[in-house]
């Protein structure tokens, strides 16, 4: 075998539609997010959304409301591929960002994906973000939301008897915060599946996977150090970093990484901490793509495949396959 037979087995398996993305992306001449302003960094992921994302699904019920919370009223999102419906689980949707970007509108076409797939109602948070909300001002916002939707209240027009957590990168890890939060003080329904999708679990910055994909694959190791910084979570701190959480009490879960993604050990490590804890669990890594591929389904179209292999495990998990 020659030396660059060699090498080339060493290499990291990439899908065409994703070296294909990532060639168009890190040829573009841009100033990094970490150093433009807030608005613009803000402007500029909403601005990537009709670019990279697929078109929202049509649903009979997509309503914005809001929710009190511990700084003032939440924003939320509901959307029901039904008008009216029976009792029954009700998925809390925490969207990515790295705690500082993202909001309703960069995951809505996600939300209706979720939504018209699993047949259940959708509440979107749009919680505080840092830099002007520090830690734990997202995880106290998610928190209070989920409970307030546990109550099945007047305004949401749906009864909830159970959650369902799910959200992408910071919101997969608030997804999990919320689970915990809820299982140490329960809300007035317990939550019955949760959903993190390329979660980060824990402080350690040093994983292989940080290590090999640093640069140019969407997430950078520049990008997660200043949304570290602007988020200012405590270390050690379940709020923060639910891989010190009990995770024995987790409810049934199905955990999505990928596997060029910076922060995939992070996930790996939470997956194997339920595993170890004997809780029930799903784990999926998607081979071959990267961080943020669920709201990249037009640039990146194997993602929509992926998505769906995500909704037939949250199926199974809540009996209805």
């Amino acid at each position: 075998m020659s030396t660059s037979e060699s090498a080339d087995k060493s290499k990291p398996f990439v899908r065409p539609d994703v070296a294909a993305f990532l060639a168009f992306l890190n040829g573009v001449q841009a100033p990094p997010m970490h150093e433009m302003s807030l608005a613009d960094a803000r402007g500029s992921y909403l601005a990537m959304v009709p670019l990279g994302e697929a078109d929202p699904r049509p649903l009979a019920v997509i309503r914005d409301l809001t929710c009190p919370g511990p700084g003032g009223e939440i924003p939320l999102r509901l959307y029901d591929a039904r008008e009216t419906r029976e009792p029954g689980p009700v998925v809390m949707f925490f969207h990515g960002g790295g705690f500082v970007i993202g909001d309703l509108d960069t995951h809505h076409a996600l939300c209706t994906e979720i939504a018209a797939e699993v047949d259940l109602p959708i509440v979107a948070v749009h919680y505080r973000l840092a830099p002007e909300h520090k830690f734990p001002a997202a995880a106290d916002d998610c928190e209070a939301a989920a409970r307030w939707v546990a109550g099945s209240p007047a305004e949401l027009g749906r009864g909830a008897t159970g959650l369902i957590t799910i959200g992408d990168s910071a919101g997969g890890n608030l997804a999990i915060v919320v689970t915990q939060a809820l299982g140490d003080a329960p809300a007035a329904v317990p939550v019955v599946l949760q959903v993190p999708i390329y979660p980060l679990s824990d402080e350690k910055t040093d994983h292989q996977s940080m290590l090999d994909f640093a640069e140019g694959h969407l997430l950078t190791k520049v990008s997660m150090d200043w949304f570290h910084a602007s988020y200012a979570a405590e270390a050690g701190n379940v709020r923060a970093y639910p891989i010190h959480g009990d995770h024995a009490a987790a409810p049934p879960t199905v955990l999505v990484t990928a596997s060029l993604d910076p922060i995939r050990d992070s996930g790996r490590l939470y997956g194997e901490a339920l595993i170890r804890a004997g809780s029930d669990v799903i784990f999926m890594e998607m081979k071959g793509t990267i961080h943020g591929f669920t709201t990249l389904r037009k640039a990146i179209p194997s993602g929509q495949a992926d998505m769906q292999r995500v909704f037939a495990a949250m199926k199974l998990m809540l009996g209805t396959a």
